[in-house]
């Protein structure tokens, strides 16, 4: 898979954890909040995760992994 290491870091991280905002993602991957914003960015332009509503927080979003991915190990 081509992607950079820092959205791989965020894949994982949502294989981990399930759907995640930004900030969660940010505090469970350790990676800054730019890095975090770019990893989102190629992932959905992969149509690896999709973005949801977050009804904890409306002024967020949740982040997951879309269900029709590949199922392949992220290397």
């Amino acid at each position: 898979m081509d992607l950079p290491p820092s959205a791989r870091t965020v894949l994982r991280t949502l294989e981990r954890r399930g759907s995640l905002t930004q900030k969660d993602l940010i505090r469970e991957s350790y990676l800054p909040a730019r890095t975090v914003r770019f990893a989102i960015q190629r992932l959905r332009e992969k149509n690896l995760i999709v973005e949801q509503f977050c009804f904890r927080d409306a002024r967020q979003c949740l982040y997951r992994l879309d269900a029709k991915r590949d199922r392949g190990r992220v290397t």
